[in-house]
């Protein structure tokens, strides 16, 4: 069990830097369900595969890979401030790169587009992850950076809901067989309304973005610090890699994302078939799994207060694998069921990962926070692993057996830090 129940998450002197802080992981969390709501949207607008359709989580995850580690040496020079300006800088200009990518009607411009808006949100995350943490008592490092994330999925509700509104029900109604009929001019003129509708939205979302960044640029935000030597980057690399929970962390990391971009990815496409419905109908469930996963992120927190985290990580996994197996060999309102409660155990995941992995690192959680956040690339590798198996067998049923597979890992890093949570808290592992 968990004595730390009384241990104060945040001073009353970080408050206001803390709320302010936890507003940016609400942004990242809308940019990131917005983005699994393209799959579908661009498989029908440019009549796509789900391999092909998998290219924009390749370029999104693939972004924070590239970005994350000359984040964490550019937070490391100057301030956790900077990088976070820097990266919410970088998050609106990825937004408005939208609008030429509608004109000239291009995927692969709308790829890059996503690549610079997540390389912003890479830096961000860089940055945003790490300041949390030592934003107070090391002892409740992991329950305050689950209190702060426990604010992404609430963005991922409004991500999902302005791609309902905004995009997926702007849609055509024209299917594949039925645009493959159309004439050039008829085609070009359904594709640009629909374009239209993706863009107008990203655009709207980095106009507000511009007013958040000019609010964080003055605003005083407290210095924390490390207190770090000027050891070079190959030194603190050196004792990352030395770390063993802290590798296997990463490793986990890497695992998870993928699993739960992947379960979310395909969620809309799978309800479609099950269920016989169109997209933006099919998003509501999707919207409800989003909805699941923000309620059990606070739900997770306060069970922290009593049970390691850990432990709690590990029992969510387990359940995870179950429910992905009736997603597998389930049908209709079954399977349906399933995957949107797969949403509910992945919430604690992702920060309790961070948070574990993180555990000890002192004057190298700049650095090593980088790496939890490189292994994000998970995002952008498994979700087209599960498209290339959907393609291949033609059943969007089986490709669940790539999520499942990554639960394993969850477990097992769950399983780990808890036998091994005295020598990991001592340094000695």
């Amino acid at each position: 069990m968990n004595n730390q129940s009384k241990t104060a998450l945040v001073s009353k002197a970080t408050l206001w830097p803390f709320i302010l802080l936890t507003s940016l992981f609400l942004l990242w969390g809308l940019a990131n369900n917005m983005t699994d709501t393209l799959l579908a949207a661009f498989k029908k607008i440019l009549s796509m595969t789900d391999t092909q359709t998998s290219w924009i989580q390749m370029a999104f995850y693939g972004a924070y890979f590239c970005l994350a580690l000359p984040a964490a040496i550019y937070i490391k020079k100057y301030t956790y401030k900077s990088g976070v300006l820097l990266g919410l800088g970088l998050f609106a200009v990825g937004g408005l790169l939208f609008y030429p990518a509608s004109i000239l009607m291009s995927y692969g411009f709308f790829l890059f587009a996503l690549y610079v808006l997540a390389g912003g949100l890479s830096i961000l995350e860089t940055s945003a992850n790490p300041y949390i943490m030592v934003m107070g008592p090391e002892s409740s490092a992991t329950r305050r950076l689950n209190l702060a994330q426990s604010f992404n999925p609430v963005g991922s509700i409004i991500g999902v809901l302005l791609s309902k509104l905004f995009i997926l029900s702007q849609l055509n109604v024209a299917e594949a067989d039925e645009r493959s009929k159309m004439t050039a001019d008829q085609l070009q003129q359904v594709r640009q309304a629909e374009l239209d509708a993706v863009m107008s939205t990203y655009v709207g979302v980095a106009l507000f973005l511009v007013l958040v960044w000019v609010l964080i640029k003055f605003t005083k935000m407290p210095t924390a610090s490390e207190n770090e030597d000027q050891d070079s980057l190959k030194d603190s690399f050196k004792r990352l890699m030395a770390n063993k929970n802290y590798v296997f962390g990463v490793f986990t990391q890497f695992f998870y994302v993928g699993a739960q971009i992947g379960v979310w990815s395909y969620t809309i496409r799978y309800i479609m078939l099950e269920l016989d419905l169109n997209e933006s109908d099919a998003s509501d469930y999707y919207m409800a799994a989003i909805i699941l996963f923000t309620v059990n992120r606070f739900v997770f927190t306060g069970l922290m207060k009593y049970v390691r985290p850990s432990l709690l990580m590990a029992i969510s996994a387990l359940v995870a694998i179950s429910l992905t197996l009736v997603v597998i060999f389930g049908h209709g309102m079954v399977g349906a069921i399933a995957l949107v409660l797969i949403s509910g155990c992945m919430s604690l995941m992702f920060p309790t990962i961070y948070g574990l992995g993180a555990e000890g690192l002192g004057k190298d959680t700049k650095l090593g926070g980088s790496g939890l956040i490189m292994a994000i690339l998970g995002g952008a590798v498994f979700p087209v692993i599960q498209g290339l198996v959907s393609d291949s067998l033609d059943s969007i049923h089986l490709s669940f057996f790539v999520p499942a597979c990554c639960y394993l890992v969850v477990v097992a890093y769950g399983i780990y830090h808890y036998k091994h949570k005295k020598e990991i808290a001592s340094g000695t592992l």
